[in-house]
């Protein structure tokens, strides 16, 4: 058992706490591959991975905290999620016109207004910790913007690649440099030592997998999750049983 899924055992076992994932990255920076790879060989009743597309309407007539609330991990699980409430700060920060969709004018996203969101999400996250025994670890998947090209080229040549492929990959990357600063502003607002952001370098996604799978592990380290005590007198149960 590799020492991941060791804690990952006890956590289950414990049933106290929680450990929340959070995956963000431009397309294509391999946060599906990812998931995969740092969650292989873990009990799959301890681990539910949630990932996040376009909103509903009925999700745009909620609280963008909504959809994520509802799938936080229970005590015991590890959550994961790709994509978040941070696409909140930054798709609709890149494209305001989105905003119209939740009720709002264009005119009210100012800095004011991003600002508030920020405050928001840290508010959001302070209780998640403070009162949902919740630890919560945070990764942007940080690739470069050649590596970005080459990866979606290949989706394209790869017929079993094809169905990943769409159209809004191109569209998306025209706004490179708008997605950056998006991410760069909602990182450095939301940063905590309740939530800390981890900016991964993905171009090469081994070591990118190997950095994140080490930094959970030394988040459950440090939680340090035990085996509850039983709830029978051992002896007598062994004893019992023996009768059978």
């Amino acid at each position: 058992m590799t020492r991941f899924a060791e804690l990952q055992h006890r956590l289950f076992a414990e049933s106290s706490r929680s450990l929340l994932l959070i995956f963000q990255g431009m397309d294509a920076s391999g946060k599906d591959s990812t998931i995969r790879h740092v969650t292989t060989g873990l009990n799959p009743a301890g681990v539910h991975v949630h990932a996040y597309g376009v909103p509903t309407q009925e999700d745009l007539e909620q609280s963008y905290f909504q959809r994520h609330w509802r799938d936080l991990p229970s005590q015991g699980r590890i959550g994961v999620h790709n994509r978040s409430h941070y696409e909140e700060v930054v798709v609709t920060r890149v494209h305001p016109t989105l905003l119209k969709l939740r009720g709002f004018e264009v005119s009210a996203a100012n800095e004011s207004f991003w600002q508030d969101r920020f405050e928001d999400i840290r508010s959001f996250e302070r209780h998640l910790t403070r009162q949902g025994h919740t630890a919560i670890l945070k990764f942007f998947l940080h690739v470069s913007k050649k590596e970005q090209l080459k990866r979606l080229v290949e989706r394209l040549d790869d017929p079993e690649k094809n169905w990943k492929f769409e159209i809004s990959d191109v569209r998306e990357r025209l706004h490179w440099d708008d997605y950056q600063i998006a991410y760069e502003k909602a990182i450095a607002a939301t940063s905590t030592s309740d939530a800390p952001w981890f900016v991964i370098p993905a171009d090469q996604k081994r070591f990118a997998r190997l950095a994140i799978a080490e930094i959970v592990v030394n988040r459950l380290t440090e939680m340090d999750p035990h085996f509850p005590d039983a709830e029978v007198d051992l002896e007598k149960a062994k004893s019992a049983l023996l009768r059978t």
